[in-house]
C-alpha cells in the first residue's frame, strides 16, 4: 500500500468500498470499511489522489480528506459510468472512479466550502416553498373551476380567488368556502417565508463586493448574483467565456460528424439552477426592449428583429454569461448595456 497513488472511494451510508491503485495502474488493495474507520485509514496512507463521485455528501469528504493532506478530485457521475466493468456492484464502481481519475482529460467538480453549500440551502429552500405555493395556487384554481369560478394561471390573479371565496353572491358551497380559505391562509404563509428568505438574500447578496458587481448587469439581480457564487466553481477553471457559457448548458447541442457541423436546441447539460436564472432575466430585458424599443442598430434590436423573442432571450442569456465571466475575471463592474452592438 505504500506506492498507492490514486484510491477510488464508493460512498455509501453505512459501508464504503476503496480500490488503491498504483502509479501503472495495477491494483494495490480493495477494501471495505465502515463509515467510522474511512477517514482513519486514509489518514494512514500515504499523500495520494482520492477520487470520489461528485453527489450531495461528496464535498462534507472532500473538505475532511483534504485536511488529511490528499489531493481530492469530484468527478460528475456521467463520467464515471464508462469505466463500470461489465457488472455493476461496489468494488466496479470504486474501481471505476479510480480509473475515470487517472484519465489526463477528465473533468472534475471543484469542493465546495461550507458557506457555498449553506448558501445553497438558503438559495434551494426559497425555491422549495416557491414551488409549493405555485402548487397551493393551482390546486385552488383548478377546485374553484369546477364550481365555476375561473381566473388566469398566475399569483398575481390570486386575488380573483380569495374574492370569489368571501363573496356570498358566487353560490359556493360551505365546504368549498372553508377549504379556500385554508388553501390561502396556507399560501399567505408560504408568501411570508419566501419574502423573509429574499431579505436574507439581498443582505447576502450585498455583502460581499462580487455579487454587487454582478448586479450591475442588466437582468441580473440579487438571486441571481448569489446563484451564481453559490453554485458555479471559480471563473479561473473556464479557460474563456465560451467554456462557462457551455457549462451552463447555454450553446446548442451538436450531433457533428464528418466535418459537417449539425447543431440543435440548446444542450441543457449544465448548472440548471444558473442557466434558469440567466433565462429569466434575459427574457425580462428581451420583454422590455419590445415594449420600449431597443437602441437604434444594437444587436438585441436587430436580433428582435427577425427571430422570435425566447429564441433572442436564449442568446442573449449566452452573451449575459460571458460577460459574467469577463466580469468576474477581471473584477470590474458591467459597463456596456446588453443591448449594446455585438
Amino acid at each position: 500500500m505504500s506506492e498507492v497513488a490514486i484510491i477510488g472511494l464508493d460512498l455509501a451510508k453505512r459501508v464504503f468500498q476503496l480500490h488503491g491503485a498504483m502509479a501503472d495502474g495495477s491494483v494495490a488493495f480493495r477494501l471495505k470499511l465502515p463509515r467510522a474507520r474511512v477517514l482513519d485509514f486514509l489518514a494512514s496512507q500515504q499523500r495520494c489522489v482520492v477520487a470520489m463521485e461528485a453527489c450531495a455528501s461528496a464535498h462534507s469528504w472532500g473538505r475532511e480528506i483534504a485536511r488529511l493532506g490528499h489531493e481530492v478530485r469530484l468527478i460528475p457521475p456521467i463520467y464515471v459510468k464508462p469505466f463500470v466493468k461489465r457488472q455493476k456492484n461496489d468494488a466496479a464502481d470504486a474501481e471505476a472512479i479510480s480509473e475515470a481519475a487517472s484519465r489526463p482529460t477528465m473533468r472534475f467538480v471543484a469542493v465546495k466550502s461550507e458557506e457555498q453549500q449553506a448558501r445553497a440551502m438558503l438559495f434551494r429552500t426559497r425555491d422549495l416553498l416557491v414551488r409549493q405555493r405555485t402548487q397551493l395556487i393551482n390546486a385552488l384554481r383548478g377546485h374553484l373551476a369546477e364550481h365555476g369560478v375561473v381566473a388566469p394561471t398566475g399569483a398575481a390573479y390570486l386575488n380573483r380567488l380569495a374574492a370569489a371565496i368571501s363573496d356570498e353572491k358566487t353560490g359556493l358551497p360551505e365546504p368549498v368556502r372553508q377549504l379556500g380559505t385554508l388553501y390561502l391562509e396556507q399560501i399567505e404563509a408560504l408568501s411570508a417565508r419566501v419574502n423573509d428568505l429574499d431579505r436574507q438574500m439581498r443582505k447576502v447578496a450585498t455583502e460581499a463586493d462580487s455579487t454587487r458587481k454582478l448586479q450591475t448587469m442588466p437582468g441580473v439581480g440579487p438571486i441571481t448574483a448569489m446563484a451564481i457564487e453559490t453554485f458555479a466553481p471559480p471563473m479561473t477553471i473556464f479557460r474563456r467565456s465560451r467554456d462557462f457559457a457551455a457549462w451552463l448548458g447555454l450553446v446548442p447541442r451538436q450531433h457533428s460528424t464528418g466535418g459537417k457541423q449539425r447543431l440543435g436546441a440548446t444542450s441543457k447539460m449544465g448548472q440548471r439552477d444558473i442557466r434558469r436564472l440567466l433565462i429569466t432575466g434575459a427574457m425580462a430585458v428581451v420583454q422590455h426592449a419590445s415594449r420600449k424599443g431597443a437602441p437604434d442598430g444594437s444587436w438585441l434590436g436587430r436580433m428582435l428583429a427577425r427571430k422570435p423573442r425566447m429564441l433572442v432571450a436564449i442568446a442573449l442569456a449566452n452573451k449575459m454569461a460571458r460577460g459574467l465571466w469577463a466580469m468576474m475575471t477581471t473584477n470590474k463592474d458591467f459597463k456596456n448595456p446588453a443591448t449594446a452592438s455585438a
